[in-house]
């Protein structure tokens, strides 16, 4: 069986998080990760991201609180090595995202995995990479 491979972005673990309607979906696909009926992977650097839009809004405290619950999920953590970071200046180069976008559609591409957000700036990458919107 193939199981489906989600790749969550910052939107979507956030909205998780501040338990915004489009987390529900989230929660769902971390139950069927957690179940093994499907896989979910977080690139660090989104990580990075989660955890300065935190700090920002609500505190270095917080933010470690929230980076450290992500860790409990069952969500794989992607490293950003040599390879990952010139596939992602090379989504850059080519599209109008965020440098953190591109690593997510870079790393999604090398999974063949489902963008999991709701931010528009994707819809400049669907022809890369699937996108479930939230």
């Amino acid at each position: 069986m193939n199981r489906p491979k989600y790749l969550l972005d910052s939107y979507a673990l956030l909205a998780y998080f501040q338990a915004e309607p489009a987390g529900a979906k989230v929660r769902n696909i971390l139950k069927e990760a957690a179940a093994g009926a499907a896989k979910a992977f977080l690139s660090v650097i989104n990580l990075g991201e989660i955890y300065y839009i935190v700090a920002r809004k609500r505190g270095e405290t917080e933010a470690g609180v929230i980076t450290e619950a992500i860790s409990r999920l069952p969500v794989g953590l992607v490293d950003a090595t040599k390879e990952r970071v010139l596939a992602a200046a090379r989504v850059k180069a080519q599209h109008p995202v965020s440098y953190t976008d591109a690593f997510v559609v870079a790393t999604a591409i090398e999974f063949t995995a489902t963008i999991v957000t709701g931010d528009p700036d994707f819809k400049e990458t669907e022809s890369r990479a699937a996108v479930l919107w939230l």
